[in-house]
């Protein structure tokens, strides 16, 4: 029987943001977290990335406690070294200088290879009238999906 698969989704990042260039990275896990993914306990809501030093750190995510583990019990909110090609941290960083861009987490799986990967975009945030046009398609497909 094989292992349920983990794909988490950030929806609300695709109604926030304009997603721009899409990037898959590793995270620097410890063990209890990644257990703790692979039972299905994360969270991508609140999470953001941002750059300290030339690194580049996932915030918010949030991943709960595994199990009744009481001797390591990892932090769940700690932040997250992102790894990326020096080239890719590189124009990311350049390009979060621009007015209006961010790096935020739309999806987090386990890869067939069996690590949790993070998918980063590279985005930039939506006006309010923006946010009602999404609304609208999104009701007018709900529409033609309900009538065909």
């Amino acid at each position: 029987m094989a292992a349920p698969t983990i794909d988490v989704k950030n929806r609300r990042a695709a109604f926030e943001y304009h997603l721009l260039d899409t990037y898959e990275c590793g995270m620097v896990l410890m063990g209890s977290e990644i257990k703790s993914i692979r039972a299905g306990g994360a969270n991508l809501t609140d999470a953001f990335c941002t750059f300290i030093g030339e690194e580049l750190f996932v915030r918010g995510l949030r991943i709960a406690p595994y199990g009744s583990n009481v001797h390591y019990v990892h932090d769940p909110t700690r932040d997250r070294k992102l790894l990326l090609k020096r080239n890719e941290l590189d124009k990311l960083k350049r390009k979060t200088k621009d007015v209006g861009m961010t790096i935020v987490p739309t999806r987090l799986f386990i890869a067939p290879n069996g690590f949790a990967k993070l998918e980063i975009a590279l985005a930039r945030g939506k006006k309010t009238f923006d946010k009602r046009e999404s609304i609208k398609a999104r009701d007018v497909q709900r529409d033609l999906d309900r009538e065909g």
